[in-house]
């Protein structure tokens, strides 16, 4: 079901705004071929009636071929210029997709699918090009030849103008009835070419999952359904324009014979000449190829406009808000959460209640709790990913929903719990916070963290590929090279979720220097679950179900925090 107002015809101005110029030019050229092509069955009648008047021909033999000729290099200039701005409006067009589809709201990824973004931005803004190229200016160009050779056929013949044009109106409006149901259909398939791509996304993302869970075969069934649903929805498209093509063929060779039947019998009774006839069936034929066209161009204006509303229902979704425009006030406190309480949409209950503390300057602060106490959301919160729906968070003593985004998160450095690394390589990677840094910057981020060696595993040096998610990396030397990524911007504020959850001992106990080292002169907030790398914390918070259950120091919770002493007892960190 479509999420916004209907498109139409006056939604893709924005996108050939860019293509204007070229379009004139199509449109003059259009309009050239289309005179000189009405002019070939006036020569035509012309050399017959000279031809029966014993008369030369060659002049106008001549003057024909040269039209012939015009017309060739016009619709070759054209057609050319027509499919380059064709290729020019998929471009805008996933320029515009992907711009926006960058900048939406967090929670909008929550709850979408990625294969169906994905679908949209390829499949969707594909079937645009048919829009231009065998859409809206054949609708356009047909017009002018239709009314071209409709007046001329009045002018040679009134009668047999009326006889052709009630054969033909029949066959169309036949058409039509079917043409008009190619949209939904239209919609229906690009919807479930979504699906089908969501579940081959979902499938190559986990392939090892998969493999190891021996469900190859159940999850091939689960793309197959997709892909059959597609096909399904794809024969219907078909059905439809099936039809409408032999409606236009009947309604074309039904004129022609009525128009021969009656011609025929004008002919013999000397009311029109032969030359005549012969130039009004030219004509007929310059009728109905356009409104053949026509049709079929009608439908695929149908099929582009399903596409389009597809493209539109993401474009108007609001993006990321950013109204903010305070500046950080300062102070001592580098982050304070006042009060916090936080939502996420369409969920029962609150993940954080009426959360307090304050993390100062130069400090470290840990949060620790059990799995879905809310620390990894802080964090978010922090970024304003989401905004709380009660209380504030303060970043150098500015409410963060009064910061401008991009000034908020400059001052932020944050290594996700999944730690993301990117496909391409470590140059890249490192180079996504700061696209200005040097080698030499690169290399002292990569010491920092104790992933050097890297480096020199091959000849490419920073150069070396990753792999898609980083698979040709450990998990460990993927969370380093995340964290490593960050500490290139220098940002003031650090924000770690979980950095020693995919490392062994030995390089738990490197990461742990490795933060020691950058953690000096910042402010860090880190997400634990292994406490042994936060004891020596200026700050640890503990909390429970979504609030704050104490906050102290490590021997300071061992005493009043029954739940820091049973979470340190199950780590080993007391007897």
């Amino acid at each position: 079901m479509s999420e916004t107002p209907r498109v139409s015809l006056r939604s893709l101005l924005p996108y050939l705004r860019d293509h204007r110029g070229t379009l004139v030019v199509v449109g003059v050229l259009s309009l050239f071929s289309s005179v000189t092509t009405l002019a070939q069955p006036l020569l035509t009648r012309r050399i017959l009636d000279q031809i029966q008047a014993a008369r030369s021909v060659w002049a106008t033999v001549a003057l024909l071929v040269g039209v012939l000729a015009a017309v060739a290099v016009i619709s070759a200039s054209r057609d050319f210029l027509l499919q380059r701005t064709a290729e020019g409006l998929v471009l805008t067009a996933r320029r515009r997709l992907t711009r926006h589809l960058l900048r939406l709201p967090i929670q909008e990824y929550d709850q979408r699918r990625t294969g169906d973004l994905l679908s949209r931005v390829g499949a969707d803004t594909t079937l645009l090009r048919a829009v231009v190229t065998s859409g809206l200016f054949e609708v356009a160009t047909g017009s002018v030849m239709v009314l071209g050779a409709a007046t001329a056929m009045v002018l040679l013949d009134p009668i047999l103008f009326l006889t052709a044009a009630a054969g033909l109106s029949l066959g169309l409006s036949f058409g039509l009835v079917f043409a008009r149901r190619v949209r939904p259909a239209s919609e229906a398939a690009q919807a479930r070419i979504g699906d089908m791509t969501s579940a081959v996304e979902r499938a190559l993302s986990a392939a090892r999952t998969i493999r190891a869970s021996n469900a190859e075969e159940r999850e091939i069934a689960t793309v197959e359904t997709g892909a059959e649903e597609a096909y399904r929805a794809g024969v219907r498209i078909a059905r439809l324009q099936a039809l409408v093509g032999p409606a236009g063929v009947a309604a074309i060779q039904g004129a022609f014979l009525l128009l021969l039947g009656v011609g025929g019998a004008r002919v013999a009774a000397g009311t029109i000449s032969v030359g005549d006839l012969i130039a009004f069936v030219l004509y007929l034929f310059f009728l109905v190829m356009p409104l053949g066209q026509a049709l079929n161009a009608y439908t695929q204006l149908q099929t582009g406009l399903g596409a389009l509303q597809r493209m539109e229902d993401i474009l108007a979704v609001p993006l990321e808000a950013d109204a903010g425009t305070a500046t950080p006030a300062g102070g001592v406190v580098a982050v304070a959460f006042d009060g916090v309480t936080f939502a996420y949409a369409g969920a029962a209950a609150p993940v954080l209640q009426d959360v307090s503390f304050a993390v100062p300057y130069g400090t470290r602060t840990a949060l620790v709790g059990p799995s879905g106490a809310g620390k990894s959301t802080l964090l978010q919160l922090v970024e304003r990913f989401y905004d709380v729906t009660g209380g504030a968070v303060r970043v150098a003593g500015t409410d963060v929903r009064d910061l401008p985004r991009r000034v908020l998160r400059s001052q932020l450095g944050y290594v996700e719990q999944e730690a993301p690394v990117l496909a391409g390589t470590l140059r890249e990677n490192l180079r996504l916070t700061l696209p200005s840094a040097i080698e030499a910057q690169m290399l002292a981020v990569l010491a920092a963290v104790n992933l050097t060696d890297i480096v020199g595993r091959t000849e490419l040096g920073l150069d070396a590929q990753v792999g898609e998610g980083g698979v040709l990396l450990s998990g460990g030397e993927r969370q380093r090279l995340a964290i490593a990524r960050t500490l290139l911007a220098a940002p003031p504020i650090l924000l770690l979720d979980e950095p020693t959850s995919n490392l062994d001992a030995r390089n738990e106990v490197a990461l742990r220097e490795a933060i020691d080292t950058v953690a000096r002169d910042r402010t860090m907030i880190v997400v634990a679950h292994r406490l042994s790398t936060v004891v020596d914390a200026d700050q640890i918070v503990v909390l429970e179900a979504g609030r704050v259950a104490a906050v102290g120091r490590h021997d300071e919770l061992l005493e009043i925090s029954p739940l820091y002493r049973e979470l340190a007892t199950n780590q080993l960190l007391v007897a």
